[in-house]
């Protein structure tokens, strides 16, 4: 992401004023007492800071954009949060529901009648920096945040060398879920296993393979992978492949949704839990928003792992697909730039983040939280966390992308599609990465 002259400037200053109010940090680490704080000693373990770097802030009015699943909790977080500072003068934080996908959409159009603190999913920065919405992480707790939290989590929210928002989860991708009656285990490992225990019990299986955020799987798998941005700033740049072999990988994928026809439907996620719940789903490709759900759905026959790996010419291929974070994000044009920098840490923290991974399945960014029981003893989160070994980071991503990959899932699903048709399937190709690149 390219540089904003004006938004590090409105950083920066936000970042000097919490670390000038704050004092230094061998002092404040002094005042709260020794071995209680984080790097550099300005947060504690609770994600406490000193209340000195309210400064004069008073009457605090803050707006708090949280999703529907996560409005009540983080409610009951904002009052732990108050009552942390008994001295500190809160006048009202209200948690609004807001969907993290329009959250960047919502923050450009009125920046000053949007939340002071939200969260966002990691593919959103682009716009928020090009709006110049994001203020940076304060000085005083950049080094806190940086350590406490997965790094990749902080390379993505990073930009010359500013980090640019507190990491909440390392969870945001999606994985194969299924119905231990229909699909076992084995039958799990690979895409042809799936397709055919769901077909033999009569069951569906279900990908959005119109919506380029799942369907960019086929291409990824095959090899054709986003690299960031050419030097422009703006064009996808894609990493090196050998178009042959994509190619012989779209065909495969093509053959199984032509073979199992009927079996594989492209329909929205949302549809999964209520296909568990009725009986007509086998397994489904899902993301971490809907964990919850569909294990409810299924109880103990709830399946989940990694996606699967599919067969090309005799060589099993894993499945690579979209992985990002979420954070949460300080606006810019807040008019209590400490206060809400400060709830923004204490929001991404450890404890509220066990908090929404053993009430909502959220898996962690911070490191502390990762080895919880809440996550560890998680078979969603464990499939989530291996299939991020296996994923492409959700950044520096072309606004043309998410068409393009969703009309090459599209084509390839049609009944008129020839799966053999190798000329078809690379012009297919070629026109899709050319889709992603033009403006």
């Amino acid at each position: 992401m390219k540089k904003v002259l004006a938004i590090l400037l409105a950083g920066m200053m936000t970042a000097t004023a919490l670390a000038g109010c704050g004092g230094s940090s061998e002092s404040t680490a002094s005042s709260q007492g020794s071995g209680s704080a984080a790097s550099g000693g300005s947060v504690a373990a609770d994600g406490k800071v000193d209340a000195s770097m309210f400064g004069s802030e008073t009457d605090i009015t803050l707006k708090v954009w949280a999703p529907d699943k996560g409005v009540k909790l983080a409610k009951e977080q904002v009052e732990k949060f108050k009552k942390m500072y008994p001295d500190v003068k809160f006048k009202k934080i209200d948690v609004v529901a807001q969907g993290e996908n329009d959250a960047a959409t919502q923050i450009v159009n009125d920046p000053n009648k949007a939340a002071d603190v939200f969260s966002f999913p990691s593919d959103q920065f682009n716009k928020l920096d090009d709006a110049e919405a994001l203020a940076p992480v304060a000085t005083a707790l950049k080094d806190s945040v940086s350590k406490n939290n997965d790094p990749k989590t902080v390379d993505a929210a990073t930009m010359d060398g500013k980090l640019f928002a507190y990491p909440e989860t390392n969870d945001n991708g999606y994985y194969l879920v299924y119905d231990k009656r229909v699909v076992t285990d084995e039958n799990a490992k690979t895409l042809e296993g799936v397709l055919k225990a769901c077909k033999d019990n009569k069951k569906e299986f279900i990908m959005d393979c119109g919506n380029g955020y799942y369907s960019c799987t086929f291409a990824f798998t095959a090899g054709a992978i986003i690299d960031g941005f050419e030097e422009d700033g703006e064009t996808q740049k894609f990493k090196e492949y050998d178009e042959d072999e994509a190619v012989e990988t779209l065909m495969a994928f093509a053959r199984l949704m032509k073979e199992y026809k009927g079996t594989f439907k492209s329909l929205d996620p949302a549809q999964i839990t209520s296909g568990f719940q009725n009986g007509t789903l086998g397994a489904g490709v899902d993301g971490s928003w809907n964990s919850k759900a569909d294990e409810d759905a299924l109880g103990e026959n709830y399946g989940v792992s990694a996606l699967p790996t599919i067969n090309v010419n005799g060589k099993d291929k894993q499945l690579i697909s979209m992985f990002g974070y979420k954070y949460i994000g300080v606006n810019a044009k807040t008019k209590f730039p400490r206060s809400a920098q400060i709830l923004a840490n204490y929001l991404a923290g450890e404890e509220c983040q066990i908090e929404r991974a053993k009430q909502l399945g959220w898996g962690p960014s911070n490191l502390k939280a990762q080895e919880d029981e809440a996550v560890k003893g998680s078979a969603t989160l464990q499939a989530i966390a291996a299939q991020s070994k296996n994923a492409v980071a959700q950044v520096n991503i072309q606004g043309t992308f998410w068409q393009a990959m969703g009309t090459l899932g599209s084509e390839m699903l049609k009944d008129g599609w020839d799966p053999e048709n190798k000329d078809a399937t690379k012009k297919l190709l070629q026109g899709t990465i050319k889709d992603v690149r033009d403006e």
